[in-house]
Formats: structure tokens, C-alpha cells, sequence
């Protein structure tokens, strides 16, 4: 089953809590999820620390860059989804787990800030394309989205369209339920409610299956 790397050089653009919502989400669906946690800042060890943890993940913790190749090789079974959290920089251990994808996502806010820092992700997944003579499937999904789309948030988008960047529709909007995952832990049907549940469930589970689509589908 595929690979999904979640990377971003942009800090609190959100790589965490996508992974969280698209594994969850996935598990909640059936299917069996590994999660890598890579990044220093142990978001995903944090969350799963907190329990109730949901059924069908599996979250393995302080992968490095030695390692990180073999790991997604041992759990990139039939029947698994691997999703790896990366750190927010541009690393080897970065480059060696795109170069294993079957698809990346690039979280990134709807500012021109996090759009400047987010496509150098995408220059380096070009870098990894180069490198390995193959195409490396790749998408942005805009997190933390208000419900009425500003002029920039617009502007970013058209733009990147136009460069034939992948955007993932739904985007991540703005819940608190989305934030508050990472102090109750579990899944948003879990959790105590936060705000409107039920849209920031339908938000994630429409996400989730818009990026399963793209891993059996080809987009």
C-alpha cells in the first residue's frame, strides 16, 4: 500500500495535524495506518500519548534519516498506509523519505508567506524527481482556511493552479476541533466536542477521501 510523506519547511503550517486528521480518518475508514514521526518536536508521539488511541495505527517514534528508507520499506505492506510527519526543514532525512513516496503533501496557510516557504518543498520534491529519473506525485492542501475565501487566499490559489500544482479540495479549514485533537488525543469522534463537530468531521473525512482517491486513482 502506498506512502504518504506530509512535508513543509514552513513552521505551523499545519504537517501535524494533517497527518493526524489523514490517519485517523483513514483508520476510522478501514483501512490500517503506520505513522512515522520524524519531526523533533514529537507532535504525533505527543498525540498518540494522550489515548483513547484509535484502532488499526500504529505510531513509531524517533525515526531518523539512517533508518527512515528501511522503515517505510518494512511497513509499506499490502493492506498498510504509511504516513510520515517530517521535520520542517530541508534535510536528507527530508529528501531520503520523498524519495519513497507515492504521494506528498504540502500543507501551507493561505498567506503569501507560508506560499514563498511552502513551494520550496515542491522545488525540492523536483530536486528528488530529477535525482530518481521518475515522477513523485505531489499536492498542496491549504490549512487553517477561513469559511469565506479571502482575495489572497485566492490569488495563491489561481497562482499554483496555473504552475499545474495539484490543490486538494476540501481544504483544512479553521476548527477548533482540529487543534484541540492534540490535547484529548483519539479522533474527532472521540473527543469531547469542540465547537461544530460534525463540520469538522465531514471537513476531514472529505480531505481524507480526496487524498485516497489520488493514491488509487492517480488524482
Amino acid at each position: 500500500m502506498p506512502t504518504v510523506v506530509v512535508a513543509s519547511p514552513k513552521g505551523g503550517a499545519g504537517k501535524s495535524t494533517t497527518a493526524i486528521l489523514l490517519g485517523t480518518e483513514l483508520a476510522h475508514a478501514g483501512a490500517s495506518v503506520v505513522m512515522l514521526d520524524c519531526d523533533p518536536n514529537h507532535s504525533l508521539t505527543l498525540w498518540a500519548d494522550r489515548g483513547p488511541f484509535p484502532d488499526r495505527i500504529e505510531v513509531l517514534s524517533n525515526v531518523t534519516e539512517s533508518d527512515i528508507v528501511k522503515t517505510i520499506k518494512q511497513y509499506d505492506t499490502d493492506g498498510q498506509i504509511v504516513i510520515v510527519d517530517l521535520e520542517g526543514v530541508a534535510s536528507r532525512l527530508v529528501s531520503r523519505a520523498i524519495s519513497q513516496a507515492d504521494l506528498v503533501i504540502t500543507p501551507m496557510r493561505a498567506t503569501t508567506l507560508d506560499a514563498t516557504i511552502g513551494v520550496r518543498a515542491l522545488q525540492l520534491i523536483a530536486e528528488e524527481e530529477e535525482a530518481l529519473d521518475r515522477k513523485i506525485p505531489h499536492a498542496v492542501v491549504f490549512t487553517m482556511t477561513k469559511a469565506i475565501r479571502s482575495k489572497q487566499h485566492s490569488g495563491i490559489a489561481e497562482s499554483l493552479a496555473g504552475q499545474g500544482v495539484d490543490l486538494i479540495e476540501p481544504p483544512l479549514m479553521e476548527r477548533a476541533a482540529f487543534s484541540a485533537i492534540f490535547e484529548f488525543g483519539g479522533n474527532l469522534r472521540t473527543m469531547p466536542a469542540q465547537g461544530n463537530m460534525d463540520a469538522a468531521i465531514e471537513n476531514a473525512a472529505t480531505f481524507a477521501q480526496a487524498v485516497y482517491k489520488r493514491l488509487t486513482e492517480g488524482g
